[in-house]
């Protein structure tokens, strides 16, 4: 039996300097092998002399799983050879176990089968930039994805008129293919960003993308989101919000969306019409009912840019409740409702024009509907009082 610690280093592939191979019982050729899924493998093991072991006294393991006698040939008094074929990936990135046991189950060497494939060019860079003051980047590694080996990202990035490579050193901070550059950008300079992808079986190199930090500007989402009742108004809502204050200092205009959903639905309905206002009046909505709204930013034309940024997080839900309907359910006043169902026919039918119109934050018809809101709902608090 070999001793405990050499046990320990005969188990694990780690990919590290080994011990002289005289320091074992045995040896295993070819060692630490970096093949092909798919490819196919004749291993030996030799026995030391030192050792009075002969080639019918070994077996052979992979991840501690014993491989049958009918892929095994003797080449010597003390060699045993193993044929793999068609191999799969390795179970781990670290590589498969593949071991030389004697009879009585003592381990004489191992070796770390690295079975996959070579990356992949990474695809679709994309970046931003917090408040102009950073820049992470995140990407895709391919098409496959998975190659069952370990592999390396390596994000680089240079001035484009400068020669200097440089190199990204905080990774997996908005997720596994991303990484992020605290300091040290430059503004109104265009930089070239690309992807190296390296492992065992090769290099690949991404496109390289060109960009401007002024051009992927995102910001903090706009605080001081307040939503209010309009009066009695039972089918409106009032949003307002503050700018992002990080970039109240910079020279920049921004536009804003609004996301809305009721309290039982996980539906949200989005307005984009906003622009650059901080305020906006929600309508059409339900009577009596809770509505939640979140708002988001997206700064453009900082200091001249052309291109729009990009959309900040929504900001958190804030809520509140339509006014109910006034309305007296039940109510019964048969004649004034037959000479009035020509003229509520009419109005149902302007109303629902004014609605349509009204919807989001569009001005149009705004006043108008408001006034029409009003007038109606006069109408039914005296046509109840009437019937009362």
């Amino acid at each position: 039996m070999a001793p405990p610690l050499l046990l320990l280093a005969l188990l694990l592939c780690p990919g590290q300097p080994r011990a002289e191979p005289l320091s074992y019982p045995a040896v295993i050729s070819p060692q630490d092998p970096t093949l092909l899924i798919g490819s196919s493998l004749v291993a030996t093991c030799t026995v030391s002399p030192d050792f009075p072991l002969k080639a019918e006294d070994l077996y052979w393991t992979l991840n501690g799983r014993r491989l049958p006698a009918a892929s095994y040939s003797t080449l010597g008094p003390s060699t045993l050879s193993v044929a793999l074929a068609r191999l799969n990936g390795s179970r781990q990135q670290s590589g498969d176990n593949l071991v030389c046991h004697s009879r009585d189950g003592g381990i004489l060497a191992g070796s770390c089968l690295y079975v996959g494939l070579p990356p992949e060019k990474p695809v679709n860079i994309t970046c931003w930039s917090k408040n102009m003051k950073d820049l992470t980047c995140k990407w895709a590694p391919g098409t496959e994805g998975e190659t069952f080996l370990h592999t390396n990202y390596t994000l680089k990035y240079k001035r484009r008129w400068y020669g200097q490579d440089n190199t990204c050193q905080e990774y997996h901070t908005a997720g596994t293919y991303s990484c992020h550059i605290p300091k040290d950008l430059a503004l109104f300079t265009p930089y070239e960003i690309w992807v190296e992808a390296s492992n065992r079986l090769g290099v690949a190199v991404s496109d390289v993308v060109m960009l401007d930090i002024l051009d992927v500007v995102t910001t903090d989402p706009p605080s001081d989101v307040h939503v209010s009742r309009v009066g009695d108004l039972e089918d409106q809502l009032s949003v307002r919000w503050s700018s992002p204050p990080a970039l109240k200092d910079f020279l920049f205009q921004a536009k804003y969306q609004i996301q809305y959903r009721v309290e039982d639905s996980s539906e949200w309905k989005v307005v984009d019409d906003v622009g650059n206002q901080t305020s906006c009046r929600l309508a059409g909505l339900r009577p009596g009912t809770v509505y939640f709204v979140q708002v988001r930013c997206n700064p453009f034309s900082i200091y001249g840019s052309k291109k729009a940024g990009i959309w900040s997080d929504w900001s958190n839900p804030t809520a509140a409740s339509t006014p109910r309907s006034e309305r007296v359910a039940g109510g019964c006043d048969p004649k004034g409702g037959e000479q009035n169902t020509t003229l509520r026919r009419e109005l149902k039918q302007f109303f629902g024009w004014v609605k349509k119109h009204a919807y989001g934050c569009s001005n149009l018809g705004i006043k108008l509907y408001d006034q029409w809101r009003v007038w109606l709902q006069k109408s039914h608090k005296t046509r109840n009082q009437v019937v009362n």
